[in-house]
């Protein structure tokens, strides 16, 4: 870049920063945007630190001094390559590294000297920290966590001088990238909670519920306070004596399950002649803040199979639950039976936690740090907001769900493009702080889910050694919220005949992989092992998606078949069409 140009940048940047200033103010200065105790507070790291931690002197020492000698290389490097001579890395980024695909980050030279000054700075942040030895395996996680966090913040990438690609759209469009990254910063920061930065992902403007998303044919036949009955209409002539009830997580909308024709599972799921229904959460607000875990069971699944028995006149009854629709579903059966009810006929668990004691990295966020902080906020507002959760999961892929959007939304200026999982994503829903209070305590806090008795809903003993019933758990490799080893974890506990199925990909494309357009393969494995290790050394590879695996498993348990029914009944008759009312309430 010619010195002309250089101080053209320059010149633009100083009057972004001048705005910016500005209208950061005039939105911190809203009473609606009072600022609360960041999750990412700075002081949490050096808390952490202070909790028996003993450091590896030798081991840190090395490490410095190969830190010294790798900068000492990398000022000899850079002076060959700014006199025209071509030399090898000192450091180089790892393979999926985005954040330096433009050319730049190689051919020129002083950008190729940052790159790798920060790619050897953080190294020797990450080596400081594996010298340091807990004797608190969670304040471990926690501490590496947080420094992750502070490397990928600090990536020149990040940063509109050190960006080449950023300066090169500040020349070309004579600063107007920074006029209207600024303007999408100011819409985000406006939409989001005074605790949070909801970033945009993608077009909000791109998708309609019931028009390119969500719209298998189906009526809402049965509404509460919390949910929504949605019966799709059948396909097939003939259909399985035994209906298929589909619960979702509360904390997400339904139709991640039924997006686009090529990843619907609910139309697939129709087409081979299922009788399918499922449940259309609300969006709770504060009127919703004392409804607790047991009205999400008894207001949720238990009320959905009433209904259902009543329209298919089935007693029995195939459910299927995702994530912690997954861990609601076990609670249910298991307060079920109890009562000697037995219409649950078999249990689908997709990406589904019961047992939480390896949580992954979402648990950083519910130490005993960070969790009074959340709960006295939750109080406050009565309710979870679904936009700081969905922030934390972004943040548990920083580059790839955050960073790359900062850059390209406010420092290029840029709109993203639209796409499907990330607008539902995006369309987060809330959490009563009740129920919050009542799923974080006996989950990711003390673990009780797991423990016989240790939990009672209305007098009952949830007891999940007791389920007898058979049972189907898929879990997915790459997942970063439900961790497919904890999921195995889970799969042991229950009592009855169990499959697990390991999917290629993660929480989201791993489950809505179809079998004519999905890419990715999946592992299965007849023997339940003792550790998830040793079932997958014992496993087979299969290419193309799970879903005909468990369709060959579920069908068996389907019954007869009998003339395809129409949606709804005398007494249960269409309220609307699907997708409804309650899944369009967005925050």
């Amino acid at each position: 870049m010619e010195s002309s140009q250089q101080k053209e940048v320059i010149d633009f940047l100083g009057q972004y920063t001048e705005v910016f200033n500005s209208l950061v103010k005039q939105v911190l200065h809203d009473p609606d945007k009072k600022s609360l105790n960041s999750m990412m507070d700075s002081e949490k790291l050096s808390q952490l630190l202070s909790k028996g931690v003993k450091v590896d002197t030798a081991m840190l020492f090395n490490k410095q001094m190969s830190f010294m000698n790798q900068q000492a290389e990398l000022w000899q490097s850079a002076t060959k390559a700014l006199m025209g001579t071509k030399v090898e890395p000192v450091v180089s980024e790892q393979h999926n590294d985005r954040r330096f695909k433009d050319s730049e980050w190689s051919e020129n030279p002083v950008y190729n000297y940052l790159k790798q000054s920060y790619l050897l700075n953080s190294n020797m942040m990450q080596e400081m920290v594996n010298s340091l030895h807990f004797e608190d395996a969670k304040a471990e996680e926690q501490v590496k966590f947080y420094t992750r966090q502070y490397i990928n913040s600090v990536s020149p990438t990040n940063n509109a001088l050190t960006n080449p690609e950023v300066c090169r759209d500040i020349l070309e469009s004579k600063g107007e990238n920074l006029i209207k990254g600024l303007q999408n910063f100011i819409q985000d920061l406006q939409q989001s909670p005074a605790d949070a930065l909801k970033i945009t992902q993608t077009d909000p403007d791109a998708f309609t519920l019931g028009e390119n998303l969500a719209y298998t044919p189906g009526d809402v036949i049965y509404q509460n306070d919390l949910i929504q009955l949605i019966q799709y209409k059948a396909s097939t002539k003939k259909v399985n004596e035994v209906p298929l009830l589909f619960i979702p997580p509360c904390v997400n909308k339904y139709y991640v399950l039924d997006m686009d024709e090529k990843k619907s599972l609910i139309k697939w799921a129709v087409s081979q002649g299922h009788t399918v229904f499922i449940i259309s959460w609300v969006n709770p607000d504060a009127k919703l803040s004392h409804k607790g875990f047991n009205d999400y069971m008894k207001e949720g699944p238990i009320a959905a199979l009433d209904v259902i028995e009543e329209v298919t006149k089935s007693s029995k009854i195939n459910v299927v639950g995702y994530c912690i629709g997954g861990t609601l579903l076990a609670t249910t059966q298991s307060y079920l039976l109890a009562k000697g009810d037995t219409r649950i006929n078999s249990l689908t668990f997709l990406t589904t936690l019961l047992d939480f004691e390896e949580p992954g990295e979402i648990g950083v966020y519910l130490s005993e740090e960070v969790l009074p902080f959340l709960k006295k906020n939750i109080k406050e507002k009565g309710i979870l907001d679904g936009r700081v959760l969905g922030l934390a999961f972004s943040m548990l892929r920083e580059n790839s769900l955050f960073w790359s959007y900062f850059v390209n939304n406010y420092l290029k200026g840029k709109d993203p493009a639209p796409f499907d999982l990330l607008y539902w994503n995006s369309d987060s829903s809330n959490l009563p702080a009740e129920t919050f209070d009542f799923y974080i305590k006996h989950t990711y806090q003390e673990n009780n889910l797991i423990k016989d008795g240790a939990v009672e809903i209305e007098g009952v003993a949830i007891e999940l050694s007791k389920i007898k019933t058979p049972s189907y758990f898929l879990a997915t490799i790459a997942d970063h919220i439900v961790l497919w080893q904890a999921s195995y974890k889970g799969a042991k506990v229950l009592s009855g005949p169990t499959r697990f199925v390991l999917a290629g990909s993660g929480h989201l494309a791993g489950v809505v992989n179809s079998v004519d357009h999905g890419k990715y393969p999946h592992w299965v494995n007849d023997e339940l092992s003792d550790s998830a290790e040793h079932w997958f050394e014992g496993s087979t590879k299969k290419e193309g998606s799970w879903w005909t695996d468990w369709e060959n498993w579920v069908a068996p348990q389907s019954g007869q078949q009998v003339t395809a029914r129409k949606q709804g009944s005398k007494k249960h008759v269409s309220i609307e069409a699907a997708p409804g009312s309650y899944v369009k309430k967005r925050n």
